[in-house]
Protein backbone atom coordinates (compact mmCIF):
# COMPACT_ATOMS: atom_id res chain seq x y z
CA UNK A 1 0.00 0.00 0.00
CA UNK A 2 1.25 3.45 -1.02
CA UNK A 3 1.99 6.29 1.40
CA UNK A 4 -0.55 8.92 1.34
CA UNK A 5 -0.14 12.39 0.67
CA UNK A 6 0.43 13.50 4.28
CA UNK A 7 3.23 11.17 4.82
CA UNK A 8 5.11 11.96 1.69
CA UNK A 9 4.73 15.70 3.23
CA UNK A 10 6.33 14.76 6.35
CA UNK A 11 8.93 12.83 4.79
CA UNK A 12 10.11 15.75 2.42
CA UNK A 13 9.57 18.24 5.60
CA UNK A 14 12.09 16.09 7.63
CA UNK A 15 14.38 15.54 4.34
CA UNK A 16 14.64 19.54 4.32
CA UNK A 17 15.45 19.60 8.54
CA UNK A 18 18.43 17.42 7.68
CA UNK A 19 19.65 19.14 4.58
CA UNK A 20 19.40 22.32 6.88
CA UNK A 21 22.21 21.57 9.19
CA UNK A 22 24.10 19.06 6.56
CA UNK A 23 27.71 20.48 5.44
CA UNK A 24 27.57 18.02 2.29
CA UNK A 25 25.47 15.67 0.66
CA UNK A 26 26.66 13.07 -1.56
CA UNK A 27 24.21 10.79 -3.42
CA UNK A 28 25.45 6.74 -4.06
CA UNK A 29 23.86 4.39 -5.37
CA UNK A 30 22.65 1.42 -3.33
CA UNK A 31 21.40 -1.41 -5.38
CA UNK A 32 22.23 -4.88 -4.60
CA UNK A 33 22.95 -3.99 -0.95
CA UNK A 34 20.88 -6.12 2.00
CA UNK A 35 18.92 -4.29 4.70
CA UNK A 36 22.51 -5.91 7.23
CA UNK A 37 24.77 -4.10 4.37
CA UNK A 38 23.05 -0.76 4.82
CA UNK A 39 23.12 -0.62 8.61
CA UNK A 40 26.55 -1.38 8.66
CA UNK A 41 27.03 2.16 6.13
CA UNK A 42 24.99 3.75 8.71
CA UNK A 43 26.86 2.34 11.84
CA UNK A 44 30.36 3.05 9.64
CA UNK A 45 28.97 7.09 9.07
CA UNK A 46 27.55 7.51 12.53
CA UNK A 47 30.91 8.45 14.40
CA UNK A 48 32.05 11.07 11.66
CA UNK A 49 28.47 12.80 11.92
CA UNK A 50 27.09 11.51 9.06
CA UNK A 51 23.92 9.82 8.26
CA UNK A 52 22.59 7.77 4.90
CA UNK A 53 18.78 8.31 3.84
CA UNK A 54 17.24 6.04 1.84
CA UNK A 55 14.14 7.98 0.05
CA UNK A 56 12.79 7.79 -3.18
CA UNK A 57 14.08 10.71 -5.86
CA UNK A 58 10.47 12.48 -6.07
CA UNK A 59 10.47 13.02 -2.65
CA UNK A 60 14.39 14.22 -2.22
CA UNK A 61 13.51 16.25 -5.48
CA UNK A 62 11.13 18.37 -3.60
CA UNK A 63 12.78 18.61 -0.72
CA UNK A 64 15.73 20.56 -2.62
CA UNK A 65 13.46 22.61 -4.78
CA UNK A 66 14.13 25.87 -4.88
CA UNK A 67 16.86 25.64 -2.40
CA UNK A 68 19.83 27.24 -4.17
CA UNK A 69 22.40 25.02 -1.91
CA UNK A 70 21.26 21.43 -2.77
CA UNK A 71 19.44 21.74 -6.26
CA UNK A 72 22.75 20.79 -8.05
CA UNK A 73 21.41 17.28 -6.43
CA UNK A 74 19.62 16.79 -8.83
CA UNK A 75 21.27 16.06 -11.26
CA UNK A 76 22.17 12.54 -9.63
CA UNK A 77 18.68 11.79 -8.80
CA UNK A 78 18.27 8.33 -10.51
CA UNK A 79 17.49 4.56 -9.92
CA UNK A 80 18.42 3.48 -6.70
CA UNK A 81 19.71 6.47 -4.88
CA UNK A 82 20.67 6.74 -1.12
CA UNK A 83 21.98 10.17 0.70
CA UNK A 84 24.57 10.55 3.03
CA UNK A 85 23.92 13.84 4.54
CA UNK A 86 27.64 14.73 6.65
CA UNK A 87 27.06 17.74 9.53
CA UNK A 88 30.31 17.53 11.19
CA UNK A 89 33.94 15.23 9.97
CA UNK A 90 33.93 15.22 6.13
CA UNK A 91 36.78 13.46 5.46
CA UNK A 92 36.16 10.61 8.08
CA UNK A 93 32.51 10.42 6.63
CA UNK A 94 33.91 10.41 2.89
CA UNK A 95 36.73 7.67 4.60
CA UNK A 96 34.24 5.55 6.27
CA UNK A 97 32.23 5.15 3.25
CA UNK A 98 34.88 4.39 0.95
CA UNK A 99 35.78 1.62 3.87
CA UNK A 100 32.60 0.13 3.38
CA UNK A 101 32.73 0.57 -0.66
CA UNK A 102 36.00 -1.08 -0.61
CA UNK A 103 34.66 -4.19 1.17
CA UNK A 104 31.22 -4.38 -0.13
CA UNK A 105 32.51 -3.15 -3.77
CA UNK A 106 28.32 -2.90 -4.05
CA UNK A 107 27.60 0.86 -4.49
CA UNK A 108 28.73 3.46 -6.43
CA UNK A 109 29.42 7.34 -5.83
CA UNK A 110 27.89 9.64 -8.13
CA UNK A 111 28.40 12.91 -7.03
CA UNK A 112 27.49 15.52 -4.31
CA UNK A 113 27.04 19.13 -3.16
CA UNK A 114 28.86 21.15 -0.92
CA UNK A 115 27.62 25.00 -0.69
CA UNK A 116 25.55 25.18 -3.60
CA UNK A 117 28.59 23.49 -5.73
CA UNK A 118 28.21 20.28 -7.08
CA UNK A 119 31.12 17.75 -6.75
CA UNK A 120 32.56 15.20 -9.05
CA UNK A 121 33.61 11.85 -8.06
CA UNK A 122 37.36 12.86 -8.18
CA UNK A 123 36.15 16.14 -5.31
CA UNK A 124 34.80 14.14 -3.11
CA UNK A 125 37.79 11.40 -3.10
CA UNK A 126 40.04 14.31 -2.74
CA UNK A 127 38.30 15.74 0.17
CA UNK A 128 38.33 12.08 1.76
CA UNK A 129 42.32 12.44 1.42
CA UNK A 130 42.47 15.28 3.40
CA UNK A 131 43.46 14.62 7.37
CA UNK A 132 40.68 14.21 9.68
CA UNK A 133 39.35 17.12 11.68
CA UNK A 134 41.17 16.10 14.64
CA UNK A 135 44.51 15.86 12.90
CA UNK A 136 44.31 19.21 11.36
CA UNK A 137 43.60 20.84 15.03
CA UNK A 138 46.58 19.07 16.55
CA UNK A 139 48.51 20.45 13.18
CA UNK A 140 47.56 24.12 14.08
CA UNK A 141 47.78 23.51 17.67
CA UNK A 142 51.56 22.50 16.76
CA UNK A 143 52.56 25.17 14.54
CA UNK A 144 50.92 27.83 17.16
CA UNK A 145 53.17 26.35 19.86
CA UNK A 146 56.24 26.54 18.31
CA UNK A 147 55.54 29.99 17.18
CA UNK A 148 55.20 31.26 21.09
CA UNK A 149 57.93 29.00 21.97
CA UNK A 150 60.48 30.99 19.28
CA UNK A 151 59.09 34.17 20.76
CA UNK A 152 60.00 33.15 24.26
CA UNK A 153 62.93 31.93 23.21
CA UNK A 154 63.71 35.42 20.95
CA UNK A 155 62.45 37.28 24.32
CA UNK A 156 64.61 35.81 26.63
CA UNK A 157 67.58 36.08 24.22
CA UNK A 158 67.31 39.76 24.22
CA UNK A 159 68.49 40.27 27.75
CA UNK A 160 71.27 37.54 27.02
CA UNK A 161 73.18 39.11 24.56
CA UNK A 162 73.15 42.14 26.40
CA UNK A 163 74.67 41.05 29.28
CA UNK A 164 76.80 39.32 27.07
CA UNK A 165 77.71 42.55 25.66
CA UNK A 166 78.07 44.37 28.63
CA UNK A 167 80.30 41.96 30.07
CA UNK A 168 82.33 42.09 27.39
CA UNK A 169 82.54 45.32 27.29
CA UNK A 170 83.76 45.72 30.94
CA UNK A 171 85.99 42.78 30.43
CA UNK A 172 88.11 44.85 27.95
CA UNK A 173 87.98 48.21 29.94
CA UNK A 174 89.64 45.99 32.88
CA UNK A 175 92.05 45.07 29.99
CA UNK A 176 92.66 48.43 29.05
CA UNK A 177 93.49 50.30 32.80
Amino acid sequence: MGRTLEEKQQIVTGLQENLSDTMMAVVIDYKGLTVAEITELRNQLRPAGAQCKITKNTLMRRAIQGDEKWEPLADWLSDSSAFLLIKDDLGGAIKAYQAFQKATKKTELRGGVMDGQPLSQAEIKAIGDLPSQDVLIAQIAGAINSVTAKIAVGINEVPASLARALHAHSESDDQAA
